[in-house]
């Protein structure tokens, strides 16, 4: 089973996706967490790239060409060889987030993103959980962090209003995949709920 986790910066999606990692190995199964951009030593070196250093540094067209590029590395080397062994991924992040953040929020390049995911990606998750919260307390909460890996944060908060609104969008798009969980809970209240949507996915 393939399950992304999505959702704007500081939403808690990180925290949920090593939480669900952590209790389904505890019920017995093989789980490999992944992340993205990244998951894959060249990923990796992609998303130094492209999370790092001034907010203009590359056009929303060179973005999602790079990410695209990880992403396809990603899946080749870590993706599909732990789901063709059995295994569980659990990944945070995946072409979701291509469509909202160079797809939608600068500019009207979806239909470019899903061209390129079509082309060389080629398969969406079983399941996508939708960490859904408030603009404001996700930024203020990335912020905190006081990481490198900011250059989308600095894009501010419109550019997370905006961010919420496509993600909810696309919960309603792909809804056969989606499930939106309110994130704006206590992470254990937040991680139960998500368990038991996968547990019920996977019936």
């Amino acid at each position: 089973m393939f399950v992304t986790f999505e959702g704007i910066d500081g939403s808690g999606k990180s925290t949920q996706a090593r939480m669900l990692a952590e209790a389904l190995r505890g019920l017995g199964h093989e789980v490999v967490l992944t992340r993205e951009p990244g998951g894959s030593p060249g990923a990796e070196e992609i998303r130094r790239l492209v999370l790092e250093g001034d907010p203009a540094r590359w056009s929303a067209e060179t973005e999602i060409l790079l990410f695209t590029a990880a992403r396809r590395d990603h899946l080749e080397r870590t993706i599909t060889p732990a789901l063709a062994a059995g295994k569980v991924v659990v990944c945070d992040r995946f072409a979701d987030s291509t469509r909202m953040y160079q797809g939608l929020s600068r500019g009207d390049l979806r239909a470019t993103v899903d061209r390129l995911h079509d082309l060389m990606i080629g398969r969406e998750p079983d399941l996508t959980l939708l960490i859904d919260i408030d603009p404001a307390v996700g930024l203020s909460r990335a912020k905190g962090r006081q990481g490198h890996e900011e250059r989308f944060e600095d894009m501010g908060l419109g550019m997370q209003e905006k961010m919420r609104a496509g993600f909810l969008g696309l919960a309603q798009e792909f809804s056969a995949r989606f499930r939106v969980i309110d994130g704006a809970r206590d992470p254990a209240a937040v991680a139960a709920e998500v368990l038991a949507t996968v547990r019920a996915a996977r019936a």
